[in-house]
């Protein structure tokens, strides 16, 4: 158990109904009694958990506020120490005031995230349950939301701990071949113990899968809308955001810096990035907007490549297309509403493709539904075991990795005790993907992006 005490606004900043403070550790009831006097006179350390206390909130002998203290016993609480939460009337001067006091009395300042560190710490979650408590706080649609809640209840931790201990059972048939040679009753079936390690190495494989389909859903997706000159791209900018966000004139050339924001569209987040339109110029203000514009669609999860329709593909088009393939990327065929001129000729190539206008708003639930398409967003279900961040994501992958090569040593005829040093490398990366094995450096990193007061 840690031995200090912290404390940290639990509520966003500004004005509001209620703002609270969260008090969590072995003093946390001697310092909320120092500033929380409830109305008959009871202390909160005498108070049994999960009950509340209506009293007054001091400053010394300044009255702050009145408000509600919830009590919380260890271990049954989110940080598994005995923690107060106090309410007072909602607003930034007042909660800092009611935080203040609380330190005054012996409390430290929380870091970010270090509410959780502690619930990690003291064995109420996993690493994995706690990297998804913001995600569930980051989550902007009702599928990534499902998902950062399945992995805060345990989904992903059981998937994991099933993989390894398929890989412990493993390592200890080796282990005790390994001590008992002589022993027939021992000898490991070569058939078997390779059925095992594929099988290990599917389930790793379902999970990178997903991932690839699922982190879009959790942390967005970088989108670059690129196309010529006048192709309708800040227009399309501005249907998706339901906002003025870019500049849409007839002069070609008007977008020249990348104009950013971030839409909920359908289930999951566009991070939009809208870019100069592509051409040879000798401009060099436009020029090096063109620039930006390659390098965001080289870096970007998801192209939308914008095509006028109402006038024949040019040359520019063409090449644009040749900078598409090959990448997630959708054809955005716009001006849908005028005559098409295009022959044709967008819908004979290999690429998706959609008919919109996005002057009209014709065509954006068809758009979403192709982008899903495009990313398979729609082939992940619901109940899908998602990993949630690229640290884990990379675990998974090493894992992987080393036991394909532990599968690849047996079947060369490499001694056990060599395919058990790989077998047990991955067995390690699922343990340190939990936290189970788990320098404080790379607790420090996992936590350092968390909000106070979480």
């Amino acid at each position: 158990m840690i031995n200090d005490t912290i404390v940290a606004i639990a509520t966003p900043p500004g004005e509001g109904g209620i703002s609270s403070i969260r008090i969590s550790g072995r003093e946390a009831f001697v310092i909320s009694d120092k500033i929380f006097n409830t109305k008959n006179g009871e202390s909160l350390a005498c108070r049994p958990g999960y009950t509340a206390a209506y009293g007054n909130v001091y400053d010394g002998e300044n009255l702050l506020d009145d408000g509600v203290a919830l009590i919380f016993r260890a271990p049954k609480s989110y940080t598994g120490e005995d923690t107060v939460e106090i309410s007072v009337h909602g607003g930034d001067f007042l909660i800092k005031q009611v935080l203040r006091a609380a330190a005054k009395a012996g409390a430290r300042i929380a870091q970010g995230g270090e509410f959780t560190k502690r619930a990690f710490e003291n064995g109420k979650i996993s690493l994995t349950q706690a990297e998804s408590v913001m995600q569930i706080i980051s989550a902007r649609g009702s599928q990534a939301l499902r998902l950062a809640a399945r992995n805060k209840e345990g989904a992903l931790s059981k998937v994991i701990e099933k993989i390894t201990s398929k890989l412990l059972f493993l390592v200890s048939q080796i282990s005790v071949f390994s001590d008992f040679p002589e022993d027939e009753t021992l000898m490991i079936d070569e058939e078997d113990f390779i059925f095992s390690l594929n099988e290990i190495i599917n389930d790793l494989d379902t999970l990178i899968s997903n991932y690839d389909k699922g982190k879009y859903l959790i942390g967005g997706i970088n989108t670059a809308i690129v196309g010529s000159p006048n192709a309708g791209k800040s227009t399309l900018m501005n249907l998706l955001s339901k906002t003025e966000r870019s500049i849409v004139t007839p002069i070609a050339g008007t977008t020249r810096d990348i104009i950013e924001e971030t839409v909920q569209t359908g289930e999951f987040t566009l991070k939009l990035a809208d870019t100069a339109g592509i051409r040879k110029t000798g401009d060099e203000v436009e020029k090096i907007g063109v620039d930006a514009a390659l390098k965001r669609l080289e870096n970007a999860d998801l192209c939308l490549g914008v095509f006028d329709i109402s006038k024949p593909p040019e040359a520019a088009d063409k090449e644009l297309v040749l900078r598409l393939s090959g990448r997630p990327s959708l054809l955005v065929l716009n001006k849908n509403d005028l005559e098409d001129k295009s022959e044709g000729y967008f819908e004979k190539l290999s690429l998706p493709f959609v008919k919109i206008s996005a002057k009209e708003g014709i065509g954006e639930e068809a758009l979403n539904e192709k982008i899903k398409e495009v990313l398979k967003i729609n082939e992940l279900d619901q109940n899908s075991d998602i990993l949630g961040s690229e640290r884990q994501y990379q675990k998974v992958v090493t894992a992987k990795n080393s036991a394909t090569e532990a599968l690849s040593a047996l079947k060369g005829g490499v001694t056990l005790d060599a395919v058990g040093i790989l077998i047990d490398e991955a067995l390690s990366s699922l343990l340190e993907l939990e936290g189970k094995r788990i320098t404080t450096e790379v607790a420090d990193e996992v936590f350092k992006n968390f909000c106070v007061g979480k």
